[in-house]
């Protein structure tokens, strides 16, 4: 078992803390050679204090066919942790436009008027399937769980001056139906990743799978304790954990935590 300590990344809209990372852009070394290579997930804390510009990320098709062989896709998924009460999200583009109408729109600053906001509250989930055009709005504090990848197409910023990927972003946007914002049900299974709540109340123990894939190493997320330690077999003394931290489990441990707390366990498919 590790604890991982997070890197920082500050942004003109607020910062970024990578928790869980074995991408060459915020590497944690610890946490590659636990892995024995790349692990296929990357996981963040985003502290949006000012709206992210409007983009969009490559599937895996794409991301190879525009940036080159190695690269994977970027579907990834929010659960909120903290939000001001009119908080928003853009979560999707209205269908029925080609994107000649999308690129005079971008050129024009008018792109609002084509995208689909939606209000989002503490404790909600959205799932960012790569294709999706989206942003993060401000007064929003949420743990992203994402393929290991940081290809982002800027379509809008905004009017900040920042520079936009109009053609790319545009080739790789995905008309698809969304899946609905609603409050976290405990559970969510994807092609790339699967997430679970766990409410301990006293006592909780998991069993690691054993295996020798970067994948196999899991990721449990601390989002609230009180009085709660975590321990493995070999440990004398158990370790207490705080909100926010994170653990890389490895393949065959046995971890128990014991207190009260909220976690959200973490595996890659």
């Amino acid at each position: 078992m590790i604890k991982l300590n997070p890197i920082e990344s500050k942004k003109i809209w607020g910062y970024e803390l990578w928790l869980a990372s074995t991408h060459p852009n915020g590497l944690q070394e610890d946490f590659k050679a636990a892995c024995k290579g790349d692990h296929p997930l990357l996981v963040k804390i985003i502290q949006a204090n000012d709206t992210l510009s409007i983009q969009v990320h490559p599937d895996d098709d794409w991301a190879v066919k525009l940036e080159g062989s190695g690269n994977r896709g970027k579907t990834e998924c929010w659960y909120v942790l903290d939000a001001a009460d009119d908080a928003k999200l853009v979560y999707g583009i209205k269908k029925g436009y080609t994107n000649e109408v999308l690129a005079k729109a971008i050129q024009n600053n008018d792109l609002e008027k084509y995208l689909e906001f939606v209000n989002v509250k503490k404790g909600d989930f959205i799932y960012i399937p790569a294709g999706t055009v989206h942003a993060i709005g401000s007064g929003l504090r949420l743990l992203e769980v994402q393929q290991s990848c940081d290809l982002t197409y800027r379509l809008y910023d905004w009017g900040r001056g920042r520079e936009v990927h109009i053609e790319k972003g545009l080739s790789v946007i995905k008309y698809e139906d969304m899946m609905p914002v609603a409050p976290f049900a405990g559970e969510f299974d994807c092609k790339y990743f699967s997430l679970e709540t766990v409410n301990v109340k006293g006592g909780w123990s998991i069993l690691a799978t054993n295996g020798n894939e970067p994948k196999d190493v899991q990721l449990l997320y601390v989002i609230s304790s009180q009085k709660a330690v975590i321990k493995t077999g070999k440990d004398k003394f158990p370790t207490t954990i705080n909100a926010e931290e994170i653990y890389a489990i490895l393949p065959g441990e046995k971890i128990t935590i014991e207190g009260t707390a909220q976690i959200m366990r973490i595996r890659a498919k």
